[in-house]
């Protein structure tokens, strides 16, 4: 099974197999990354086939809304921002793709994860089918956000629309800034959960959703705390102010240990399920690596877990958790 994928700062190839058809395998996926022809008929069945899927997306409250709030976070020339339109894939030239996959597949920066049952001759193989493979660094040079200045918008997609799909967020750290551990910690404790404090008022108490959640963006130069529901319609706004009011929780009162243990137990649980299996494994680690960072962020982010004081959390929400430094974006 050979998968790809592509994101804000890195492209995946992904090939899963039996052991003893990797030697048959790899020429193939050398032939991807060095010699993919891109004909023009496929570019066409491509452009056609993305163009449809855009129009009907476009017609979903929840697709709209998660392309604003990055556009409204980043700007729309940042590449965290930046979101296709139909004009783009109209103006999509064989030429151009032909000179992005030259340099940054053919001669760009290759990193190589293996897991599973591996055989003892794989680094011999890898180097015989990529080990002359130039090893450039595409890395693009980070690019300044040019946030909206509006941080209360609202959107009326459908006139009709029963539903709407909300996402309240600010900017925040990477992964390198020393909050950056603690604050996941902290937004556990706030919606990163089922048990957590939005889930708990907002779901099971107010029944305003069926799900919400806040969750810190997993990008390599810039992040962002987010937000993320579907509301009724009517109740949307009340939604907001029930946000914004575990905000305030966090900000006036301290954690209870109770609550705290709970979640540091979530969390180490959740990592140790991460970890069962050499594929789950490797996703890790290939998170930990391109995020330019080595195995003691690992071992740290465990030991943040289990000491991070229910006071450092508090000074944290203070500093991070106030409603006027969020952007606030509802699409009908």
């Amino acid at each position: 099974y050979l998968n790809r994928a592509c994101y804000n700062e890195t492209a995946t190839l992904t090939l899963h197999t039996l052991s003893k058809h990797i030697a048959k395998l790899l020429p193939v996926l050398r032939d991807v990354i060095t010699d993919s022809k891109l004909p023009e008929e496929e570019i066409d069945i491509y452009r056609q086939s993305m163009k449809q899927r855009l129009k009907m997306s476009l017609r979903k409250s929840d697709f709209v809304a998660g392309r604003l709030i990055d556009a409204y976070l980043y700007g729309e020339a940042h590449p965290y921002g930046k979101y296709s339109s139909e004009a783009d894939f109209d103006a999509l030239q064989r030429k151009e793709l032909v000179e992005f996959y030259q340099q940054y597949y053919r001669d760009g920066k290759l990193v190589m994860f293996a897991a599973g049952r591996l055989p003892q001759n794989l680094e011999q193989l890898l180097n015989e089918f990529f080990g002359d493979l130039p090893n450039n660094d595409r890395t693009a040079p980070d690019r300044s956000l040019v946030a909206a200045a509006e941080k209360k918008v609202r959107i009326i997609n459908d006139e009709n629309g029963v539903q709407g799909s909300i996402r309240i967020a600010r900017p925040f750290p990477n992964r390198h800034h020393p909050d950056f551990q603690k604050t996941q910690v902290l937004n556990a404790v706030f919606g990163g959960f089922f048990g957590s404090r939005l889930m708990l008022n907002i779901r099971e108490e107010k029944g305003y959703t069926y799900g919400i959640h806040s969750y810190l963006q997993n990008h390599i130069n810039h992040s962002a705390w987010m937000i993320g529901t579907e509301a009724g319609r009517e109740v949307s706004e009340a939604t907001i102010e029930e946000v914004y009011k575990e905000m305030k929780d966090l900000r006036e009162e301290l954690i209870d240990e109770e609550e705290l243990l709970l979640v540091r137990n979530y969390m180490i649980g959740g990592i140790l399920g991460e970890l069962d299996g050499p594929f789950q494994i490797i996703a890790r680690w290939k998170n930990i690596v391109l995020n330019g960072m080595d195995e003691s962020y690992f071992y740290n982010s465990i030991n943040t877990i289990k000491t991070v004081t229910a006071e450092e959390l508090q000074a944290l929400a203070q500093k991070y958790l106030n409603p006027e430094d969020f952007y606030e974006l509802v699409v009908i």
